[in-house]
């Protein structure tokens, strides 16, 4: 996820350079599940149980006339997966192209 969230910060500078706002979105799941219902009345009940799950990384571009506009990277970290309002098959390029998604979301902007 280090990866992930190193390429999308390049994609985020690139588009503060042309005056387009971004911000980084990062979502933890986390959760808690106990089998008893209390562990003063049940002390030898079983452990409580949790889990914490990482979300990737999702850079949401926020300016004006290009709301909805959402980068993330593909399996391996090895392609932008670029989703831009009206268009329902997410738009992708490589990882080594970070000026080509930002002229994406260029002309998206343009369009709206």
């Amino acid at each position: 996820m280090e990866s992930q969230g190193k390429a999308l910060i390049v994609v985020q500078q690139l588009l503060q350079k042309q005056g387009i706002h971004a911000r980084r979105d990062h979502t933890i799941s986390l959760g808690l599940f106990a089998n008893r219902v209390d562990t003063v009345r049940y002390p030898s009940g079983p452990p409580l149980q949790s889990w914490l799950t990482h979300c990737p990384p999702v850079l949401v571009v926020t300016g004006e006339g290009r709301r909805g506009v959402t980068v993330t990277m593909g399996p391996g970290a090895d392609r932008y997966v670029i989703s831009l309002p009206g268009i329902s098959e997410p738009r992708t390029v490589d990882r080594e192209q970070p000026g080509q998604v930002v002229d994406l979301i260029v002309a998206a902007g343009s369009t709206a």
